[in-house]
Protein backbone atom coordinates (compact mmCIF):
# COMPACT_ATOMS: atom_id res chain seq x y z
CA UNK A 1 0.00 0.00 0.00
CA UNK A 2 1.39 3.12 -0.94
CA UNK A 3 2.17 5.71 2.20
CA UNK A 4 0.36 9.41 1.08
CA UNK A 5 0.87 10.86 4.66
CA UNK A 6 3.26 10.17 7.57
CA UNK A 7 5.00 11.64 10.07
CA UNK A 8 7.66 13.84 9.86
CA UNK A 9 10.72 12.76 11.29
CA UNK A 10 11.94 16.27 12.61
CA UNK A 11 8.86 16.13 15.55
CA UNK A 12 9.74 13.60 18.13
CA UNK A 13 7.16 10.93 19.26
CA UNK A 14 5.96 13.23 22.75
CA UNK A 15 2.19 13.45 22.71
CA UNK A 16 1.75 17.52 22.62
CA UNK A 17 0.67 19.17 26.09
CA UNK A 18 -1.50 22.05 24.15
CA UNK A 19 -5.17 22.62 24.57
CA UNK A 20 -7.63 21.17 22.21
CA UNK A 21 -8.02 23.35 18.96
CA UNK A 22 -4.62 25.22 20.06
CA UNK A 23 -2.59 25.86 16.74
CA UNK A 24 0.76 25.53 18.04
CA UNK A 25 0.51 21.99 16.74
CA UNK A 26 -0.17 22.84 13.32
CA UNK A 27 2.81 25.36 13.42
CA UNK A 28 4.99 22.90 14.65
CA UNK A 29 4.42 20.58 11.95
CA UNK A 30 4.97 23.20 9.18
CA UNK A 31 8.66 24.42 11.22
CA UNK A 32 9.08 20.30 11.41
CA UNK A 33 8.32 19.92 7.46
CA UNK A 34 10.26 22.92 6.10
CA UNK A 35 12.97 21.74 8.20
CA UNK A 36 12.90 18.27 6.35
CA UNK A 37 12.48 19.20 3.40
CA UNK A 38 15.97 21.29 3.71
CA UNK A 39 17.77 18.38 4.30
CA UNK A 40 20.37 20.43 6.80
CA UNK A 41 21.99 16.61 7.89
CA UNK A 42 21.24 17.71 12.08
CA UNK A 43 22.40 21.21 11.49
CA UNK A 44 19.89 22.91 13.38
CA UNK A 45 19.50 24.65 16.69
CA UNK A 46 15.73 26.17 18.22
CA UNK A 47 15.65 28.54 20.75
CA UNK A 48 12.62 28.59 23.06
CA UNK A 49 11.61 30.68 26.06
CA UNK A 50 8.74 31.04 28.43
CA UNK A 51 5.06 30.75 27.07
CA UNK A 52 2.87 27.79 25.66
CA UNK A 53 6.00 26.73 23.85
CA UNK A 54 8.09 26.40 26.40
CA UNK A 55 7.96 22.57 25.81
CA UNK A 56 9.17 22.90 22.41
CA UNK A 57 12.58 21.04 23.50
CA UNK A 58 10.28 18.07 23.55
CA UNK A 59 9.08 18.31 20.18
CA UNK A 60 11.48 19.19 18.04
CA UNK A 61 13.88 16.40 16.76
CA UNK A 62 16.58 18.94 16.57
CA UNK A 63 19.15 20.71 19.07
CA UNK A 64 17.04 22.89 20.84
CA UNK A 65 17.72 25.73 23.94
CA UNK A 66 15.71 27.16 26.68
CA UNK A 67 15.87 30.70 26.78
CA UNK A 68 14.50 33.15 29.66
CA UNK A 69 11.59 34.56 28.75
CA UNK A 70 11.59 37.17 26.07
CA UNK A 71 15.41 36.23 25.44
CA UNK A 72 15.61 33.88 22.74
CA UNK A 73 16.66 36.41 20.22
CA UNK A 74 19.66 37.08 22.47
CA UNK A 75 20.30 33.86 22.56
CA UNK A 76 19.80 32.95 18.95
CA UNK A 77 22.06 35.70 18.05
CA UNK A 78 25.01 34.41 20.60
CA UNK A 79 24.52 30.70 18.54
CA UNK A 80 24.76 31.95 15.25
CA UNK A 81 27.61 34.10 15.78
CA UNK A 82 28.99 31.14 17.06
CA UNK A 83 28.43 28.80 14.62
CA UNK A 84 27.36 31.07 11.43
CA UNK A 85 26.64 28.01 9.41
CA UNK A 86 23.74 26.71 11.65
CA UNK A 87 20.19 26.94 10.94
CA UNK A 88 18.82 28.90 14.08
CA UNK A 89 15.36 29.79 14.48
CA UNK A 90 13.28 30.94 17.60
CA UNK A 91 9.81 29.81 17.79
CA UNK A 92 8.49 33.01 20.25
CA UNK A 93 4.37 33.43 21.42
CA UNK A 94 2.92 37.22 21.72
CA UNK A 95 3.11 37.41 25.53
CA UNK A 96 6.89 36.82 25.27
CA UNK A 97 8.37 38.28 22.23
CA UNK A 98 5.46 41.29 21.69
CA UNK A 99 5.78 42.06 25.55
CA UNK A 100 9.23 41.28 27.56
CA UNK A 101 11.22 40.69 24.78
CA UNK A 102 9.93 43.04 22.93
CA UNK A 103 13.79 44.94 22.76
CA UNK A 104 15.14 41.92 22.01
CA UNK A 105 13.65 41.34 19.02
CA UNK A 106 13.96 44.47 17.79
CA UNK A 107 17.68 44.40 18.19
CA UNK A 108 18.08 41.75 16.76
CA UNK A 109 16.14 42.76 13.47
CA UNK A 110 18.01 46.79 13.75
CA UNK A 111 21.61 44.71 13.85
CA UNK A 112 20.26 42.22 11.05
CA UNK A 113 21.05 39.42 12.93
CA UNK A 114 20.74 36.00 10.80
CA UNK A 115 18.82 34.20 12.63
CA UNK A 116 14.69 33.13 11.95
CA UNK A 117 11.91 33.73 13.93
CA UNK A 118 8.31 31.92 14.32
CA UNK A 119 6.31 34.33 15.79
CA UNK A 120 2.84 32.95 16.95
CA UNK A 121 0.35 35.74 17.82
CA UNK A 122 -3.08 34.64 19.89
CA UNK A 123 -3.35 37.93 21.32
CA UNK A 124 -3.34 36.95 24.76
CA UNK A 125 -1.11 35.38 27.44
CA UNK A 126 -2.31 31.63 27.27
CA UNK A 127 0.68 29.94 29.58
CA UNK A 128 -0.17 31.98 32.82
CA UNK A 129 -3.95 32.17 32.88
CA UNK A 130 -5.52 34.54 30.16
CA UNK A 131 -4.23 37.83 30.72
CA UNK A 132 -4.18 40.66 28.49
CA UNK A 133 -1.12 40.90 26.03
CA UNK A 134 0.10 43.50 24.11
CA UNK A 135 -1.23 42.23 21.03
CA UNK A 136 -4.89 41.59 22.89
CA UNK A 137 -7.34 43.46 20.40
CA UNK A 138 -9.62 46.25 21.82
CA UNK A 139 -12.74 45.52 23.50
CA UNK A 140 -11.21 41.99 23.82
CA UNK A 141 -12.03 40.02 27.10
CA UNK A 142 -9.07 38.89 29.50
CA UNK A 143 -8.70 38.04 33.01
CA UNK A 144 -7.08 41.56 33.40
CA UNK A 145 -9.18 43.24 31.41
CA UNK A 146 -12.64 41.79 32.09
CA UNK A 147 -14.57 44.32 30.47
CA UNK A 148 -12.79 44.28 27.50
CA UNK A 149 -9.43 46.20 26.68
CA UNK A 150 -9.55 50.07 26.47
CA UNK A 151 -7.45 51.90 24.24
CA UNK A 152 -7.30 55.00 26.55
CA UNK A 153 -6.38 53.28 28.80
CA UNK A 154 -4.34 50.34 27.68
CA UNK A 155 -2.88 51.64 24.09
CA UNK A 156 -3.93 50.07 20.50
CA UNK A 157 -2.51 46.51 20.16
CA UNK A 158 0.70 46.42 18.95
CA UNK A 159 1.30 45.51 15.04
CA UNK A 160 4.81 43.51 14.93
CA UNK A 161 5.16 43.29 11.28
CA UNK A 162 4.61 46.57 10.23
CA UNK A 163 6.98 47.83 13.31
CA UNK A 164 9.85 45.12 12.09
CA UNK A 165 9.45 46.10 8.54
CA UNK A 166 10.32 49.49 9.17
CA UNK A 167 14.07 48.48 10.56
CA UNK A 168 16.40 49.24 8.06
CA UNK A 169 18.09 45.89 8.17
CA UNK A 170 15.28 43.75 8.63
CA UNK A 171 15.69 41.22 5.64
CA UNK A 172 12.09 39.51 5.47
CA UNK A 173 8.67 40.16 7.61
CA UNK A 174 5.88 38.16 6.60
CA UNK A 175 2.31 37.60 8.42
CA UNK A 176 0.68 34.50 7.83
CA UNK A 177 -2.46 32.12 9.47
CA UNK A 178 -3.68 28.42 10.06
CA UNK A 179 -7.26 29.03 10.05
CA UNK A 180 -7.84 27.18 6.42
CA UNK A 181 -6.14 25.16 4.64
CA UNK A 182 -4.67 27.68 2.08
CA UNK A 183 -3.19 29.84 4.31
CA UNK A 184 -1.41 26.79 6.11
CA UNK A 185 -0.29 26.17 2.92
CA UNK A 186 1.16 29.99 2.64
CA UNK A 187 2.53 29.68 6.16
CA UNK A 188 4.66 26.85 5.53
CA UNK A 189 6.30 28.45 2.60
CA UNK A 190 6.58 31.84 4.65
CA UNK A 191 9.22 29.78 6.95
CA UNK A 192 10.89 27.74 4.38
CA UNK A 193 11.27 30.91 2.70
CA UNK A 194 12.89 32.47 5.77
CA UNK A 195 14.33 29.53 6.86
CA UNK A 196 16.34 29.58 2.96
CA UNK A 197 16.80 32.81 3.27
CA UNK A 198 19.00 32.21 6.33
CA UNK A 199 20.70 29.64 4.72
CA UNK A 200 22.11 31.92 1.44
CA UNK A 201 23.57 34.60 4.61
CA UNK A 202 20.57 37.41 4.38
CA UNK A 203 19.26 39.20 7.49
CA UNK A 204 16.58 38.89 10.04
CA UNK A 205 13.36 37.08 9.14
CA UNK A 206 10.13 36.77 10.92
CA UNK A 207 7.02 34.75 10.41
CA UNK A 208 3.58 35.85 12.56
CA UNK A 209 1.42 33.41 12.50
CA UNK A 210 -2.21 34.30 13.86
CA UNK A 211 -3.67 31.50 16.29
CA UNK A 212 -5.92 30.64 18.47
CA UNK A 213 -6.26 29.49 21.87
CA UNK A 214 -10.20 28.63 22.61
CA UNK A 215 -9.27 28.18 26.31
CA UNK A 216 -8.20 31.40 27.53
CA UNK A 217 -10.97 32.96 24.68
CA UNK A 218 -13.50 31.15 26.25
CA UNK A 219 -14.59 29.56 22.87
CA UNK A 220 -14.88 26.24 21.03
CA UNK A 221 -12.21 25.48 18.48
CA UNK A 222 -14.46 26.19 15.67
CA UNK A 223 -15.80 29.19 17.57
CA UNK A 224 -12.27 30.16 18.04
CA UNK A 225 -11.15 29.99 14.18
CA UNK A 226 -14.28 31.73 13.14
CA UNK A 227 -13.25 34.58 15.57
CA UNK A 228 -9.84 35.02 14.71
CA UNK A 229 -10.72 35.10 10.83
CA UNK A 230 -13.91 37.85 12.49
CA UNK A 231 -11.49 39.76 14.31
CA UNK A 232 -7.93 38.76 14.38
CA UNK A 233 -7.07 39.01 10.43
CA UNK A 234 -9.11 42.71 9.62
CA UNK A 235 -6.73 44.03 12.56
CA UNK A 236 -3.69 42.14 11.59
CA UNK A 237 -3.89 41.81 7.93
CA UNK A 238 -2.18 39.04 6.21
CA UNK A 239 0.31 39.43 3.51
CA UNK A 240 4.54 40.19 3.09
CA UNK A 241 5.28 43.20 4.74
CA UNK A 242 9.41 43.32 3.58
CA UNK A 243 10.84 41.11 1.17
CA UNK A 244 14.48 42.24 0.27
CA UNK A 245 14.91 38.99 -1.72
CA UNK A 246 11.89 39.69 -4.20
CA UNK A 247 12.16 39.98 -7.64
CA UNK A 248 12.62 44.05 -8.45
Amino acid sequence: MAVVFEKTPHLTDKPFHYCPGCNHGIIHRLVAEVLDELDLDGDIVGVAPVGCSVFAYDYFNCDMIEAAHGRAPAVATGVKRAKPDTLVFTYQGDGDLASIGTAEIVHAAHRGEKISTVFVNNAIYGMTGGQMAPTTLVGQKTTTSPNGRDEAWCGAPIKMCEMLAAVPDSYYIERCAVNNNANIIKTKRAIKKAFQYQLEGKGFCMVEVLSTCPTNWGLSPVEAMKWLEENMIPYYPLGVYKDKGAAK
